[in-house]
């Protein structure tokens, strides 16, 4: 059996190489590499700056607007998570051979639009195209944000007493992935115009939005720790940061929610591969997770609620360790899951269609 599976490094080659082994030591590195965590801090005197890197991550199929709208998102919702705005995008572009000046033009035309939304500066980089190089991951960034000394938050912040919020429910990332690449599995069973409504559930992957909405709380005092329900979903996200904060999590069964077409999608798609599929425990880009003190839950809600964002408190923390489901005079723990439900259902999907064009 090998030990190499898609997606991050698993956490014990993690703390037996990576996190041993980081250089020079240095007091002004305030949060370095770590589990869970999507960013790191560095000090220079009163400010602080919010530092993010993550691959450049193109998927043609999506078509260039949207995937270029993805790639940006996907490197700001890590910056953002820490209640500062994401400002400076330094940017490695290994292209592949086969990629056009034409699709370079359109991808980059629009990376450059959503910057400007988002207000990001590109500061420097480097592209070119090389052999060996394919889609999706076709570079590197880094992406920062600046901000004074100690004013920025991160999933090592919760503490006892703070209530738990989610926005927009699980599996965003997960169903607006299957209904743009595969809107056929949809209009068989629900017709055109879901499959084709269906497809905006992509353009809710982001956090941005959700993240600085709520840092108007006052970070560390309204919010106290955020984190975007990427890989292994929202039940990945919250072990993450009751590890990382060292504290119990308890999540309410009846509190959770999951938005309709999202339901639909995941049912549709379960259905046609008769896989099996955790909302839950499935990649949810665009899915925040955040501790907020409690006497900020109303204002939490209706500032999110303003933005046209869906919330809702789903838990607290307390005292302990791990993070438990609880129904009613029950609880069960939730282990970190060992695989993201999101990949066995997106690739036999993907074996079933090759199967019926070789027909």
């Amino acid at each position: 059996m090998t030990d190499r599976v898609i997606g991050k490094l698993n956490r014990k080659l993690f703390e037996e190489v990576i996190y041993p082994n980081l250089g020079i030591k240095d007091s002004n590195v305030k949060i370095g590499p770590q589990f869970g965590i999507d960013f790191g801090v560095l000090n220079l005197g009163d400010k602080d700056i919010i530092i993010e890197v993550d691959p450049v991550y193109i998927v043609p199929e999506y078509g260039w607007e949207k995937s270029s709208w993805f790639a940006i998102h996907i490197l700001a919702s890590d910056v953002a998570v820490s209640g500062i705005p994401p400002k400076y995008l330094f940017i490695d572009l290994n292209l592949p051979m086969k990629m056009s000046d034409e699709e370079f033009k359109v991808m980059w035309l629009n990376m450059h639009k959503e910057c400007l939304k988002l207000g990001i500066s590109i500061v420097s980089g480097h592209t070119g195209r090389y052999e060996g190089v394919d889609y999706p991951m076709i570079g590197g960034a880094t992406l920062i944000g600046i901000t004074n000394k100690d004013n920025y938050v991160s999933p090592a912040m919760v503490e006892p007493g703070d209530l738990i919020l989610m926005t927009k429910g699980p599996a965003i990332e997960t169903a607006g992935i299957l209904s743009s690449l595969f809107p056929h599995v949809l209009e068989k069973d629900y017709g055109k115009e879901f499959a084709l409504k269906a497809q905006n559930i992509f353009w809710l992957q982001s956090v941005v939005d959700d993240a600085l909405t709520l840092s108007n709380l006052g970070l560390r005092k309204g919010v106290k720790a955020m984190h975007d329900a990427t890989e292994y979903g929202v039940w990945g996200a919250l072990n993450d940061m009751a590890e990382a904060s060292k504290v119990k999590i308890e999540v309410y069964k009846d509190k959770l929610f999951i938005r309709d077409d999202v339901l639909k999608v995941l049912k549709s798609f379960s259905n046609f591969t008769k896989i099996n599929i955790d909302p839950y425990a499935s990649i949810s880009e665009g899915t925040l997770i955040a501790a907020i003190s409690r006497d900020k839950e109303k204002e939490a809600i209706k500032i999110l609620n303003e933005k046209g964002i869906e919330a809702r408190i789903i838990g607290e923390a307390k005292e302990g360790n791990g993070v438990y489901l609880k129904d009613k005079d029950s609880e069960t723990k939730i282990r970190q899951p060992e695989r993201d439900d999101f990949w066995p259902i997106f690739f036999k999907t993907l074996d079933l269609i090759k199967g019926d064009k070789n027909e």
